[in-house]
């Protein structure tokens, strides 16, 4: 038998409480302690579960401060479970300091296979799971521009998560950056009982919700890669336009000062 995990890493459901597995069940009966980012979403579970286990708040406002302890009490043999709200930690999710560290330490950490987000929401998409890209939340405000121009040109289908307050203002934005007929789609609410899956391109989708009186339950946006084709026209076109500009003779070169640029 190998030796047991000091630290196990354990998927919860992202909706659907079936969706958990004998594994996990087993693992939260058996460690010491369940690190959760709200003691009291994860009691909820632990309850529908019937297992009896103390509880920490482990979350992004506190990891910081605790780590220190936990790694001490780990290091003495305690065993610890690592759940957050829903789907798997570390995902969007407290997680990776506290990973490395344990690691740093030399001790054992061990990821359980389990429920996310992002899985189902890519198969559903039908624009191919062959080659993608998670890129998690959006920058709010900082550096936001800048990363969707840089993903502008990404032919592989990009994952995002999104909250149901800032759907419409991203699906606005990505339209105006990639195209408003770049294909995409928008899953809310997955495996519970108001599952919903639009699919449509990005402009179509931010007209549909931002007509709805209220949008409920976190979402995962799928968009299409851009197509090589599109890429390449556009670079062409881009070098054609400079070449045959006459304004051009006489440029420095700069094209932040270029305001068509």
């Amino acid at each position: 038998m190998p030796e047991a995990a000091a630290l196990t890493l354990v998927p919860t459901p992202i909706g659907n409480l079936e969706d958990i597995t004998l594994r996990a069940i087993r693992t939260l009966r058996e460690v010491d302690v369940v690190l959760c980012e709200d003691t009291r979403t994860s009691g909820r579970l632990m309850q529908h579960l019937e297992i009896k286990k103390p509880l920490q708040a482990y979350h992004l406002h506190n990891e910081h401060q605790v780590v220190p302890r936990l790694l001490e009490r780990l290091a003495k043999g305690e065993r610890m479970a690592l759940v957050s709200d829903a789907g798997t930690p570390g995902i969007s999710d407290p997680g990776f300091l506290l990973v490395r560290e344990c690691l740093a330490q030399g001790l054992r950490v061990e990821c359980l296979p389990g429920p996310t987000a992002l899985v189902p929401a890519l198969l559903k998409s039908g624009f191919g799971a062959e080659r993608f890209a998670f890129e998690g939340f959006l920058p709010v405000k900082k550096g936001r521009q800048t990363r969707l121009q840089e993903l502008a040109r990404e032919m592989r289908t990009l994952i995002f998560y999104e909250s149901p307050h800032r759907i419409v203002k991203t699906l606005t934005q990505l339209a105006e950056v990639f195209g408003a007929d770049r294909p995409a789609s928008v899953s809310r609410e997955l495996t519970k009982l108001f599952e919903e899956t639009l699919t449509a391109s990005l402009g179509e989708l931010a007209a549909t919700l931002a007509a709805r009186p209220a949008i409920k339950g976190e979402i995962v946006l799928v968009v299409k890669g851009a197509e090589y084709e599109r890429i390449e026209r556009s670079k062409y076109a881009a070098h054609d336009e400079d070449a045959d500009d006459p304004a051009d003779a006489d440029d420095d070169g700069d094209a932040d000062n270029d305001p068509t640029a």
